[in-house]
């Protein structure tokens, strides 16, 4: 396949700025497409708290942004990706991006978002013009970056970044960036746009929607997701003009960073094992029990989340059965994460009622995450709707076994455990309930006290999958060159 220049855009990168698993993707995607021999370009804003960031450089020609009636003015940085050649840029702009929050801007008031992520979504117009190069395709991710088809489509329509193509991916449809319409006068969008088949919505702008409407083409990161959307159920209200560009819409399994992710490397877990070798894992698991406070023994089944606390995760599900957990079932608990502050109340008031048997971090912590799944017995992904989920691939690689509702990425990643057949790589269960995430935890606890061997089966299936990205990435090439050739049909 011919090399193809492919701009990247983004809210947020690993590990420059990670608040998500879409940061994991565009790192991960971005690294194997470049292995593949495409020109691949990451832009995304400079924020005032970075990781990794030392090194980067300023140039020197401040970026001019066209929006409506004035130009803005940004500085660029350039880096690479970590241990790659990927090369990065940044959008220095104080008012816009100058905090250290990547949803929340400067003045601490989620409104400006709308001002915030136009000007990213122009700046990537006129970043590449001003670079002099033009992609053949523009991947822009989530409803931050979304008005950059809807300027290609209009703005640029007689320009030479009206000739790229688009592609844009959908990681949590949930999520759709709703604004004032007086949005588009700041944006320089004709008013046009702002009907019913493009940024209306309501009475306000929908950037997610407007999105929709102008990408060549859309991807979202999981088949079963894909069809999810579709339904009124899990649409989000957009279901009815996703089935409309349904023809133009795929659903991409997530890979995840096989050597960020290994636990025969894993530079934060200190003893390494192998799903050919499973005793160091004992060694792992003993430092995540005191990690948490939890009681060393290697004889009781640890569960584990590395989440953010929230219901779509389906961690209140979690917190409701957790009582009835410790009083009848022999089994520990550890959670990591932040998000809704009742959950986050609910899980400290947990681990001091539960001591030695259930710890609860609430915040972030890279290295703690890869213990508290690298050590983990079973790790639980109750989710009422997971686009993909990487935590559970993450853990298949270190040998915990899953704990999922049947539902988007984790019922394609997850194979269900079938009793007495060596088969499946997890414990899967269908109704989003307290009760029904109780019971498959029992079935799990059971299977690890009562049949050794099959729970052991279950850690070295999981242990074998293929997590890398190497088949989504050539599925992404393939998807690049249909969007260039629709694209290139319509200048025909």
């Amino acid at each position: 396949m011919a090399k193809q220049r492919i701009l990247m855009l983004a809210p947020e990168v690993a590990p420059f700025k990670k608040v998500g698993g879409l940061a994991d993707v565009v790192s991960a995607l971005s690294k194997s497409l470049v292995a593949l021999g495409h020109d691949v370009r990451i832009l995304m804003p400079r924020y005032t708290e970075m990781q990794a960031f030392e090194g980067a450089q300023a140039l020197e020609r401040p970026l001019i942004v066209r929006l409506g009636g004035h130009e803005a003015y940004g500085r660029i940085w350039q880096h690479c990706l970590p241990g790659t050649e990927v090369p990065c840029y940044f959008i220095e702009h104080n008012q816009y991006f100058g905090a250290a929050s990547v949803y929340v801007g400067p003045s601490g008031n989620e409104d400006d978002n709308g001002q915030r992520f136009t000007f990213l979504s122009r700046a990537a117009i006129d970043f590449c013009e001003q670079m002099d190069w033009i992609p053949d395709v523009v991947h822009a991710h989530d409803w931050p970056c979304a008005l950059t088809s809807v300027y290609m489509n209009t703005t640029e329509a007689r320009r030479p970044m009206g000739r790229a193509a688009s592609v844009f991916t959908i990681h949590n449809l949930e999520h759709h960036g709703w604004f004032h319409r007086s949005l588009l006068q700041f944006s320089g969008l004709p008013e046009s746009v702002f009907r019913s088949d493009g940024l209306e919505s309501m009475g306000e702008l929908n950037m997610l929607k407007g999105g929709l409407y102008h990408a060549t083409k859309i991807t979202t990161v999981s088949p079963t997701y894909a069809r999810e959307i579709q339904t009124p159920d899990g649409g989000c209200g957009l279901n009815a003009l996703l089935r409309f560009r349904s023809p133009d819409l795929i659903g991409v399994l997530n890979g995840v960073d096989l050597d960020e992710w290994n636990p025969q490397t894993d530079p934060y877990i200190g003893t390494h094992f192998s799903a050919q070798d499973l005793s160091g894992k004992a060694a792992v698991k003993a430092r995540l029990q005191q990690a948490y406070g939890l009681e060393v023994n290697p004889q009781r089944p640890l569960f584990t989340v590395v989440s953010r606390l929230v219901n779509q995760k389906g961690l209140d599900l979690l917190a409701a059965c957790c009582e009835r957990l410790m009083s009848e079932m022999q089994i520990q608990i550890a959670v990591l994460g932040t998000g809704e502050p009742n959950l986050e109340y609910r899980f400290n008031e947990l681990s001091a009622r539960y001591p030695g048997r259930l710890g609860a971090y609430i915040g972030f912590n890279n290295e703690l995450a890869h213990l508290t799944i690298a050590g983990a017995d079973c790790f639980l992904m109750p989710s009422r709707f997971e686009p993909c989920g990487l935590g559970q691939m993450y853990a298949m690689r270190y040998g915990a076994v899953p704990v999922v509702r049947a539902t988007g990425g984790l019922i394609d990643t997850v194979a269900p455990f079938v009793e007495g057949a060596g088969v499946g790589t997890g414990f899967v269960f269908q109704q989003a309930s307290a009760d029904a995430l109780y019971y498959t935890i029992g079935w799990a606890c059971a299977t690890y006290y009562d049949r050794p061997e099959e729970f052991k089966q279950l850690q070295q299936n999981g242990m074998a999958g293929d997590y890398s990205w190497n088949a989504s990435a050539k599925k992404y090439e393939s998807i690049y060159n249909w969007a260039i050739t629709s694209r290139q049909a319509a200048f025909v």
